[in-house]
């Protein structure tokens, strides 16, 4: 009985947002996610980027989503010193009601980054996004309320399951970026992008539901302290159909090396969603590669049912870093 609860709670719950689309605490740990814009920009060959979140682990399976992306720049002697045009792919799976729903993404984006001085420290820059999504309803794992015996859920139900179990669409994404620094070490970034643009059908029953354009406004920057000592910040605000989501916090480096270009460095921070959730956040950066742990501590009204479990995120950056003599660029990080 618990375990239709659960069911029917989550693909109601599904229903009621009318399609909103996945998401994560670390938003800063899946780039192509947030933004567009974000492909390229970074200060190296090529970023490979991976990140696992399993919301409310009190709810077994209730929202699995993991996230895959890999993107570089190209044409570099070809055009002008200090822009990038970038390219990249990613992938992301979606898994709701114990694997009942499932959605797929596969998608490849570009963009291109303006330098706005000489050093190009201060670029700006737009993106787009052409994705690809399936979504597989498993009517298998549905349980109804006519099923209910006297054994248990063992019988029949007379709903009607002869409507189209997959449903596929394209999909438009776009933003823009802003990316500035005061000394070569600094840097601070504020973008916007707009995910749905085209509102893509996504209905299994008839053609009337729709998935709203996600339109987010995100922003941070990464500040020394003094000594070994550094503070990377970052906020977002999503807004998508009738739903919204405020977070905004940071974490202190410590650079155990004192190298700049190439630190090896410890993360220790939080973030807060408003009125959803606290974010302790833990991370570790050697030679490029970058993994941080997350872990949401809910605080709203759903703490009893989730006994204030939100979630666990598991992330992983790699940068692979450009030959020995070129400039660092400062880019965004968190």
């Amino acid at each position: 009985m618990r375990k239709l609860s659960i069911t029917i709670f989550i693909l109601f719950f599904t229903l009621l947002v009318k399609a909103q689309d996945p998401h994560f605490s670390q938003f800063f740990g899946s780039p192509l996610t947030l933004n567009p814009a974000f492909t390229g920009k970074f200060d190296g060959q090529w970023r490979l980027a991976a990140i696992h979140r399993d919301q409310w682990p009190s709810i077994p399976k209730a929202y699995v989503t993991t996230a895959a992306s890999f993107d570089f720049g190209i044409l570099k002697g070809k055009i002008p010193e200090g822009d990038v045009f970038g390219i990249g792919f990613s992938a992301l799976s979606d898994q709701s009601a114990d694997a009942a729903l499932k959605q797929n993404y596969g998608s490849l984006s570009m963009s291109y980054h303006k330098a706005l001085d000489e050093n190009g420290w201060n670029t700006i820059g737009a993106g787009f996004q052409a994705s690809y999504s399936s979504s597989i309803l498993d009517f298998s794992k549905l349980t109804f309320e006519d099923q209910l015996t006297q054994n248990g859920f063992t019988g029949t139900t007379a709903e009607n399951l002869n409507y189209g179990s997959t449903q596929s669409y394209f999909d438009l994404n776009a933003g823009i970026l802003f990316s500035g620094s005061s000394d070569g070490i600094n840097n601070y970034y504020f973008g916007t992008s707009v995910y749905h643009i085209n509102n893509p059908n996504l209905s299994f029953l008839d053609k009337t539901w729709n998935l709203a354009s996600r339109i987010s406004v995100h922003g941070g920057g990464s500040f020394p302290l003094g000594g070994n000592l550094s503070i990377f910040t970052s906020a977002i605000f999503q807004l998508q159909n009738k739903a919204t989501e405020a977070e905004l916090g940071g974490a202190l480096a410590f650079n155990l090396n004192n190298n700049e270009s190439n630190p090896t460095s410890v993360y220790l921070g939080s973030w807060f969603r408003v009125g959803d959730a606290v974010i302790p956040y833990v991370g570790i950066e050697i030679e490029g590669l970058r993994i941080g742990i997350s872990y949401d501590v809910n605080v709203s009204s759903l703490k009893a049912a989730t006994e204030s479990r939100g979630g666990s995120e598991f992330s992983i950056i790699y940068i692979k870093k450009p030959p020995s003599g070129n400039k660092n660029i400062p880019c965004p990080k968190f």
